[in-house]
């Protein structure tokens, strides 16, 4: 499909891309790019065959690349952009795999002033808790969610492509605009982590957290699971997104307000009705993801 893929930033994200494109031969050669403090990992991804070859010299990266995959954090995109600005080749697909899409769209209309008619901005709805190339899978993509948003310049062509791709590496793909995206992930992901963040955050800062922590059961592992995930990752995100984000904060701490009003008036009916309609809510949303 590919002769050759060029990943920069080969964390968990882009080896998991390298390997999956890999296992179901997507290119001839792939090579990894990042910066001199990142060369241990690079070294790692080639040891582990993930691979072909790593460079820290993007120019070297770059040369033959007929598809280079942006896979760093959100808040580095607009540095990457700048980095490749001098080598930008008309005949590759640009693609990335950030968690919004807004600001990858704005951050390339900055550098280029105007988007790339063949930067195809896209993200795949998978990870894990862990991070680096040695917690990348070949897998990882497998009946995942990967939702490609083209602007108004991308190449009808290139999209095509990049659906093909992302179909072989076994994803579902959806097509939609970039707020579109930014306002369901705001709510569906980008909300929930900062809801664990910051429930972790409290309860870590209670003198008592040893004892919590002790007795906390399943359900609060379940829960807290996602305050796992990489704080810079993570910060990046929401600082990216805080527009679709600071509203459904608001929108919670109403919600939030209601329900401590239920307890403090003993209104138990009500609150029963609320746990109720959250539980239905919750299945109709899992019978949706299973179907």
């Amino acid at each position: 499909m590919f002769n050759k893929i060029c990943i920069i930033g080969v964390g968990l994200m882009g080896g998991s891309i390298a390997r999956a494109a890999r296992q179901y031969g997507l290119s001839q050669t792939i090579v990894g790019f990042g910066r001199d403090d990142d060369l241990t990992n690079l070294q790692t991804a080639q040891n582990l065959g993930v691979i072909d070859e790593h460079y820290t010299d993007i120019a070297r990266a770059l040369a033959n690349a007929d598809c280079i995959v942006l896979a760093t954090p959100v808040g580095a995109i607009e540095s990457v952009f700048a980095s490749l600005k001098p080598f930008w080749d008309e005949k590759a697909i640009y693609t990335d795999v950030g968690s919004t899409k807004g600001s990858v769209i704005s951050a390339a209309e900055r550098i280029f002033g105007s988007v790339p008619d063949n930067l195809v901005p896209a993200h795949p709805i998978a990870g894990a808790e862990q991070s680096g190339v040695v917690a990348s899978l070949d897998d990882m993509f497998v009946n995942k969610r990967v939702i490609i948003t083209p602007t108004n310049a991308t190449r009808p062509d290139g999209v095509q492509i990049m659906r093909m791709f992302w179909e072989r590496l076994g994803a579902q793909v959806a097509i939609m605009d970039a707020a579109h995206h930014d306002a369901i992930l705001a709510a569906t992901s980008h909300l929930p982590h900062i809801v664990a963040f910051a429930l972790v955050d409290m309860l870590g800062h209670k003198d008592e957290q040893s004892e919590i922590f002790k007795y906390a059961a399943g359900g609060f592992r379940d829960f807290t699971r996602i305050a796992s995930s990489d704080p810079t990752m993570w910060r990046d995100i929401c600082v990216a997104n805080k527009n679709e984000i600071i509203p459904l904060i608001q929108q919670l701490k109403i919600e939030l307000g209601k329900i401590e009003s239920l307890l403090d008036s003993n209104d138990n009916q009500q609150l029963f009705n609320t746990f109720t309609y959250a539980g239905k809510a919750r299945q109709r949303f899992l019978d949706l993801f299973e179907n």
